[in-house]
């Protein structure tokens, strides 16, 4: 399958080697420094140490460990990173005890590169492997020329939605602009005063960075050394004015990401939609594995935009990444490989049903495919729904180097919504707490 146009388009745009010397020399001297380079042949069998929380991990790294001897894979559940996991990484890191291995979304690589957490894998990565994956991978994982990261997917977004409640609600057809999604809000709200179309959640900025991002918001831009941070721009203000409008009319429901109130409410058929991502396909179907009665009730459909024409945002998307203190790089690169690469890797991960994964190869694309059983959406072909989205995604969207701190900011604020906060309130606070944390690292930012 040939790579999604959108990938190609942003090739050379992102000033990479600007952002290499905000992070790099501005913040951390030795910021390559690390053991991969000096990565000895250790005695074999060698085992690495491994954190993660992606849906079917534990899948993969069963099926890694039967099919290799020289090397095995010692595997530790962690929190989804906004959940505790990355500030987990972040102390084993400080501490000296991170594992060799670890997942991190493509928007916080920069900040634990920019903390010196993770190694700079260059001289490990050829250029046959980097070949394999999504140009637009390779640069989320590129930092002024060097590779800090393997991609494991893209995460295009996508909307999940209960046809049967649709219909109910006289909604012959999922919305295709956000107009559309707000007036299907209501008539939902109409036909049963407990339903609602969606979620707010205030502990997920990621979402709401990736409406933004839909929206053609830049929050992030790099001119040699100097960034500008733009998070409460225009185009960000269309989505906050819009969502803070559905949030105070109770369109849609504020809950945490995930939580037990959110499932429930699923469960009860008083939550009849999800904006989420590529990967949403595999956690809305084993979120609703104790609820059977909802299979084959459930769509995807591309997610609402502006003008009723495709664009797309990118919501997560992971990378595996080796700690700065790891002396099992290499080890470490080749389950990284083997899961990022390989037919057996994707299959594996895919095949328990808990996954619906967007591969960053390309070539696994039909891979993944094959290996979801979409019982749970009546048998629809949700990969293409999700590859169309993928060539819809908005070009040009850079991640800053502190994304911990932009990101605290928002999920504080946030999380006040219905005590007096706004969405624009945080909206405003990340872009100030977002500027004195690169100032406070030594960046320098733009007026």
């Amino acid at each position: 399958m040939t790579s999604p146009t959108f990938l190609r388009r942003r090739a050379g745009r992102l000033a990479v080697a600007a952002t290499a010397t905000a992070m790099c020399v501005s913040v951390l001297a030795a910021c390559g420094s690390g053991g991969a380079a000096e990565d000895a042949a250790p005695s074999k069998p060698v085992t690495i140490t491994f954190w993660g929380w992606a849906k079917g991990t534990q899948d993969v790294v069963k099926a890694f460990n039967a099919s290799h001897k020289d090397v095995q894979v010692a595997f530790e559940q962690i929190p989804s990173g906004p959940a505790g996991g990355y500030a987990k990484i972040s102390n084993a890191s400080k501490a000296g005890n991170a594992p060799d291995l670890f997942n991190v979304e493509y928007a916080v690589l920069p900040d634990f590169v920019s903390q010196g957490a993770v190694q700079d894998i260059t001289k490990l990565v050829g250029n046959n492997l980097k070949a394999k994956y999504l140009p637009q991978a390779v640069e989320l994982t590129t930092l002024g020329g060097a590779t800090w990261a393997l991609p494991l997917d893209a995460a295009p977004q996508a909307f999940f939605y209960r046809k049967d409640l649709f219909e109910k609600a006289g909604i012959t057809a999922p919305p295709k602009t956000w107009d559309e999604y707000r007036a299907a809000a209501q008539k939902l709200k109409t036909a049963n005063p407990n339903t609602r179309i969606g979620t707010f959640f205030p502990d997920d900025p990621n979402t709401f960075e990736a409406f933004a991002w839909q929206a053609g918001a830049h929050w992030f831009a790099s001119v040699q050394d100097t960034w500008s941070v733009d998070i409460n721009s225009s185009a960000t203000k269309r989505v906050t004015d819009y969502w803070q409008q559905l949030v105070s009319d109770d369109l849609v429901r504020v809950q945490p990401s995930f939580s037990q109130q959110w499932t429930a409410s699923l469960q009860r058929g008083e939550t009849a939609g999800y904006l989420g991502a590529a990967w949403g396909g595999g956690v809305l179907k084993s979120t609703l594995a104790s609820s059977p009665e909802a299979s084959g009730k459930w769509a995807v459909a591309p997610i609402p935009t502006w003008d009723g024409k495709p664009a797309s945002g990118m919501l997560g998307g992971s990378t595996f990444a080796v700690s700065k203190d790891s002396k099992k790089a290499k080890a470490a690169l080749e389950f990284a490989t083997w899961a990022t690469t390989t037919p057996e890797g994707i299959k594996s991960r895919i095949a328990s049903g808990t996954s619906s994964l967007f591969p960053a190869d390309p070539a696994l694309i039909p891979v993944a495919k094959a290996a979801f059983n979409t019982d749970f959406y009546g048998g629809q072909d949700i990969y293409s729904v999700f590859t169309d989205a993928s060539k819809s995604i908005k070009p040009d969207w850079q991640w800053g180097p502190a994304m911990g701190a932009t990101n605290t900011s928002l999920k504080d604020a946030f999380g006040k919504l219905g005590q007096g906060g706004t969405i624009q309130a945080g909206v405003d606070a990340a872009q100030q707490a977002t500027v004195a944390e690169l100032k406070n690292r030594g960046l320098k930012v733009a007026p």
